[in-house]
């Protein structure tokens, strides 16, 4: 049996150490709050990293992993058939914030940002009449908040919602923080039982230890965090947020980025457990060519704890969308629920570094809670992280961006949905920015058929170094069936299509 975590026990533990819990002030009504000029509704927008539309119970997943997200929904337009633009956060974060796809951002690797031509095309500058109010756990996600600083308001600093860890570094050396970042590591860290100060290392552990200690009890696998030792709670993220977001100026556009469900995974002990031995049927699939060795029975482990871990960031979201409703912000504000891309646990493959495509990964969950919403519209058409840019842009009357390549999605579009519709992701790890690509993955689904071309890969397919997948995502969502060699009429058709728009950003050897 488990314990409840609540107040009295987060003040508690409050009492013991030298941080400062953020407690959120009484709920202000509606005639309370400032109000916003010119008649303009605020923006709220919160990406929950590496969530997957596949382990949401609200998208018919067997576990019921997301209770609240369930229950807010009834207010909300939810997207059944939404997809991130990347695999991972740098590719999928920048076009949620651009509006358009990686071949045009260009942020490809981890230590990339966009290119300078995107920096000023992000969505903070098409809300340029708003308050901007950023916060990242992610410090990829903060490279991106720190390009497009000049168009933020206010931009919380990485460290502040951390308990413990070398913030510090991204604040300090923003435009070297992989470097700096190393050279901590070694300092402080003993990073991989390598270590320049052994006196050093051994206090920094020793102190980071003492930070959260009295956080343990409450985290079984251990507490949440982002870099081995940037440990943060995402209670405090909740209770932060719930305070600042009614000191806030409007009409604001806020964006909050947090960690959860990201690994490494670390339930609350309140959920920690739940899933264990209750019989939810997996199946066993065919290791991927790209994937490492990983043992099926870690992957159900792993599983679990991912699953565990959503039960953490729904409750808190809950939390969160209980004080919008009770603050009376929920009246004038368009809350946007989504992700930057999913996670898998399938294949072989654990996590979400890899070339692969995969539905999990790419496939995320995406609501939005109009302004004193009271019922809930479903919409099973395709739709795209490129999307939402254009979208919010439409519903709170602001001109629109010209440079997005996303529509404006149903049911706020003028006009129904393209059944013809293309949408992409891609992503090129390995490739530098500013040279043509020699190793990519690029997906297009149209209807019900899903087409995945890798390209460059000639270390795990041989000298070709290409391979194409095709799926009836409708008939075959598992993905077990790989059409390429029996519908060579449609790999046709979609491979041209995929292949004229490499041809549009100039990257004609792929």
């Amino acid at each position: 049996m488990t314990n409840s975590f609540n107040r009295r026990d987060f003040l508690k533990l409050a009492a013991l150490t030298s941080l400062s819990l953020s407690v959120p002030p009484l709920a202000k009504s509606a005639e309370q709050l400032a109000q916003p000029q010119d008649g303009k509704q605020n923006v709220l927008v919160i990406v929950f990293d590496a969530l997957s539309a596949y382990h949401i119970s609200l998208h018919g997943y067997d576990r019921e992993t997301t209770p609240n997200l369930t229950r807010a929904a009834e207010k909300a337009v939810v997207y059944h058939n939404h997809f991130a633009a990347g695999s991972f956060t740098v590719p999928g974060t920048a076009s949620l914030l651009t509006g358009v796809l990686p071949w045009k951002h260009r942020a490809f690797r981890f230590e990339n940002g966009v290119v300078d031509s995107y920096v000023k095309k992000s969505i903070f500058h098409a809300f340029d009449s708003y308050y901007r109010i950023a916060y990242s756990h992610n410090p990829h996600v903060v490279r991106f908040l720190d390009q497009f600083s000049a168009d933020l308001t206010k931009f919380t600093p990485y460290e502040q919602l951390l308990l413990t860890g070398n913030g510090i570094i991204q604040s300090l050396f923003k435009k070297d923080d992989d470097i700096a970042n190393i050279a901590w590591s070694r300092t402080m860290v003993k990073d991989k039982g390598l270590s320049y100060s052994l006196f050093l290392s051994s206090l920094y552990k020793q102190y980071n230890e003492n930070k959260i200690k009295a956080y343990k009890p409450f985290f079984p696998i251990g507490v949440p965090t982002i870099k081995g030792d940037d440990h943060f709670l995402l209670e405090d993220a909740i209770d932060w947020l719930n305070d600042e977001i009614l000191k806030t100026p409007q009409p604001f556009f806020g964006y909050f980025h947090f960690m959860p469900p990201h690994d490494p995974y670390a339930p609350h002990r309140d959920f920690f457990g739940r899933f264990q031995n209750d019989g939810l049927q997996i199946a066993e699939k065919p290791n991927d060519i790209f994937a490492p060795f990983r043992p099926f029975e870690l992957m159900i482990t792993k599983r679990r704890e991912y699953d565990e871990f959503i039960l953490y960031l729904d409750r808190e979201f809950g939390r969160l969308f209980d004080h919008l409703e009770s603050s009376g912000l929920l009246e004038n504000t368009w809350v946007v629920f989504t992700s930057d891309h999913g996670e898998l646990f399938e294949r072989g493959i654990q996590g979400h570094i890899t070339p692969a495509f995969y539905q999990p990964l790419v496939r995320v969950p995406l609501l939005i809670f109009p302004p004193g919403g009271t019922t809930r519209t479903d919409i099973h058409t395709l739709t795209s992280a490129v999307d939402v840019l254009p979208t919010l842009l439409h519903i709170t009357g602001q001109k629109a961006a010209d440079w997005t390549e996303g529509v404006v999605m149903s049911p706020f579009a003028v006009s129904a949905p393209d059944p013809e519709r293309n949408v992409y992701a891609f992503q090129s790890y390995h490739s530098q920015q500013n040279v043509v690509l020699k190793q990519a993955t690029g997906m297009l689904v149209k209807g019900k058929y899903k087409l995945v071309y890798y390209s460059g890969y000639h270390d795990e397919l041989g000298a070709d170094g290409k391979l194409i997948q095709l799926f009836d995502i409708e008939s075959d969502p598992e993905e077990l069936n790989d059409l390429s060699n029996s519908e060579k009429g449609i790999v046709e058709k979609l491979l041209a299509e995929l292949k004229a728009k490499y041809s549009e950003v100039n990257e004609p050897d792929l």
